[in-house]
């Protein structure tokens, strides 16, 4: 699931690909598009976009003289599992392309689409973030900071931490991958309180007699969780490409999957946390680590597995190739994410994918009768765009 760099990263693409393109006519919306549709024409606008936490502001702003005269529109994007946006020919658009805006004449027709292959993204019209976010752990630091540690007696610290980094209330913009990647960095148990491991942190408070540089080098040194909330986020976005996501290609995902130390790297254990979402890590899983989870780990690349090792891992993009000749078929696309109660907000919870239906048995032939052997063309490849968060 794209986690707030990939948000941020989304949003440097469009600024960059929409840099001096003239935009005109309606905005058109897919058939089966779960989004509301964008009441807004016009003929000559730009586009730009902004990030805040795990959300996405496109802005349509009307050139001077465009008709008919109108007010700039906003619309707020959350990504989904598999949300993205591309900048395509008008006449080959992508698959999975729901929501589209078209360059004016003259010169080459393009699309800016928003393409989301398993349809849980969403938009709204205006151009207000979502009630109850956070500060945005990238851009807002202080703030964020100030907000999660000022409100250290809400019960969502109660949770273990694992848990906690993925509220969007206090933590906007945190997902799977990066709180694997930040608790193993500090080597802290993904089970351990969260209030435990955070008031630690209101002692910590910078002498006065340090200078700017002297504080900027201790952080550096030994930056404490929330400072790591912030800062590894910005490795991920200083990688460039789309951080990690099967429409990135193998090669523009290789600086990501090399930056990974954590996230479903061989060596490291899992078990999946109260919402069913798995955490990575090393080591002891922590005092309030679930009840009969087995901890798991994920053998090297080529060690045989029988059943009773084999592990969950992230889905990464090598997993969405395209399979050898008679491979199951991908699951179809699914209907509204399932969430669990009171949890639309505080966390994005881990979508994961329907079953995968098995092969139909063959009923036995008839007696003195020969089975015509049929012949599989058109395999498909496993649903494009799969991640996990």
């Amino acid at each position: 699931m794209p986690e707030g760099p990939e948000l941020h990263l989304a949003s440097r693409f469009v600024n960059a690909a929409c840099a001096g393109l003239v935009f005109g006519g309606a905005v058109e919306t897919s058939r089966c598009s779960r989004g509301p549709a964008v009441p807004f024409e016009s003929s000559a606008y730009r586009i730009s976009a902004s990030a805040r936490g795990k959300e996405l502001r496109l802005a349509l702003r009307p050139l001077p003289g465009a008709l008919p005269a109108r007010e700039p529109l906003a619309l707020v994007f959350r990504f989904g599992m598999t949300g993205s946006f591309r900048l395509a020919p008008r006449d080959a658009l992508p698959a999975h392309a729901h929501l589209r805006f078209y360059t004016a004449p003259p010169g080459p027709r393009l699309a800016l689409c928003f393409v989301d292959a398993r349809r849980f993204g969403r938009w709204h019209l205006g151009g207000d973030w979502q009630p109850g976010r956070g500060p945005c752990v990238l851009l807002e630091y202080e703030r964020f900071r100030e907000n999660v540690l000022r409100n250290l007696a809400h019960k969502a610290f109660e949770q273990p931490i694992c848990e906690a980094l993925l509220d969007q209330r206090f933590l906007n913009g945190i997902g799977n991958y990066l709180r694997a990647e930040i608790l193993h960095r500090l080597g802290i148990p993904p089970f351990e309180k969260a209030r435990t491991v955070l008031e630690a942190l209101q002692q910590r408070r910078p002498s006065p007699e340090q200078t700017l540089s002297q504080k900027i080098r201790a952080k550096l040194q030994s930056p404490d969780l929330l400072e790591l909330c912030h800062s590894v986020p910005k490795e991920v976005v200083q990688l460039g490409g789309k951080g990690y996501g099967p429409e990135s290609g193998e090669e523009d995902f290789a600086a990501f999957r090399a930056w990974l130390r954590c996230y479903g790297v061989p060596g490291m254990s899992s078990l999946r946390d109260r919402r069913g979402r798995t955490i990575w890590f090393q080591g002891d899983p922590g005092p309030l680590a679930p009840k009969g989870g087995k901890s798991r780990k994920k053998k090297p690349k080529g060690a045989q597995q029988g059943p009773e090792h084999r592990t969950e891992g992230p889905l990464l993009p090598s997993a969405a190739r395209s399979r050898s000749r008679g491979a199951r078929r991908g699951p179809p696309e699914q209907g509204t994410a399932q969430q669990p109660e009171g949890t639309s907000l505080q966390q994005d919870p881990e979508v994961p994918p329907a079953p995968v239906k098995g092969r139909r048995r063959r009923q036995p032939a008839a007696s003195g009768h020969r089975r015509p052997q049929r012949i599989k063309a058109n395999t498909r490849s496993l649903e494009e765009g799969m991640s996990a968060s």
